[in-house]
């Protein structure tokens, strides 16, 4: 089976090999500080899924240089992806904000800026913000949405209704921006036909893009709690390869697999334990997929 992969969507857009840095705006998120909710997401980390992010105290400039040097071992681009990853990146000053991206991409060696963030911060003036930068560089706006699963919304405290999601995607598409929206395989009580499901309502909502990731159990999380008292268990790498081609199945050619698996902070990884070795895991899936 072959699947339209990152590389390939960055070469027939860029014409060039781009590397994703993952920066820091300093934001924090409304499924944290009261507004939609409290204690985020069950699976969500205390950096707010930022965990390989650079230090939000530095300057943009600062970050890029020194996300730039990380990485110069593994990677010899002239341009990158500025990604704005840790919380939710559309949530708070929005003046504020709107400098620190056009910061990113006034920049030469940045192609374009990627920003995650969740459908319930998309009001006016960010949208408008999105402009701003879609005057300068391409954009890439990444979404939350987890599943399409209304019960297990609630269970893992989402904290926004699907019909949130829609309305935003809706704005989105007329941006114009490239949209990649997030789904976790394996969250609890759900089954292989929940999860297809929300595939389905993904690629029906005219995302672009997709990240299919495995649900992780991280230290310190409600998450953790639940597994530790057997609510649920995590996937066996068979099961979640099963699940993942299945899924994969339901594509269209012209969508952008940006993900198909992920790993967690070693340091603060519980479960499952097979998905630390992340090599390993890529190139078994590649391999279990090629022969689709």
């Amino acid at each position: 089976m072959d699947i339209y992969t990152t590389n390939a969507y960055i070469r027939d857009t860029f014409g060039e090999k781009l590397y994703k840095i993952s920066l820091n705006a300093g934001t924090t998120c409304p499924n944290r500080d009261g507004k939609a909710g409290t204690g985020g997401c069950i699976f969500c980390s205390a950096s707010g899924s930022g965990d390989f992010s650079e230090d939000a105290d530095l300057s943009i400039g600062e970050q890029i240089e020194l996300a730039k040097k990380r990485i110069s071992g593994k990677c010899k681009c002239d341009r990158y992806i500025a990604y704005f990853q840790s919380y939710t990146n559309t949530y708070g000053d929005v003046d504020a904000l709107r400098e620190k991206f056009l910061a990113a991409a006034r920049r030469d060696d940045i192609a374009a800026v990627s920003i995650a963030s969740r459908p319930d911060c998309f009001g006016p003036e960010v949208i408008d913000m999105i402009k701003d930068i879609i005057a300068v560089k391409p954009v890439w706006i990444e979404l939350g949405l987890q599943t399409a699963n209304d019960r297990t919304a609630q269970l893992i405290n989402r904290c926004y209704d699907i019909s949130v999601y829609d309305e935003t995607m809706n704005r989105l598409r007329e941006l114009g921006v490239h949209i990649i929206v997030h789904m976790i395989i394996g969250l609890p009580g759900e089954t292989k036909e929940d999860m297809i499901d929300t595939v389905r309502y993904i690629v029906r909502s005219g995302a672009n893009g997709i990240k299919l990731q495995l649900l992780h159990v991280l230290r310190g999380t409600v998450l953790e709690k639940m597994y530790e008292e057997g609510v649920f268990r995590a996937l066996t790498f068979d099961e979640y390869a099963d699940i993942l081609c299945d899924c994969l199945k339901e594509l269209p050619p012209d969508m952008v697999v940006h993900r198909f698996t992920g790993d967690g902070p070693k340091n603060i990884l519980v479960a499952p334990p097979w998905s630390a070795d992340k090599k390993r895991v890529i190139n078994d899936l590649n391999r279990i997929i090629s022969k689709l």
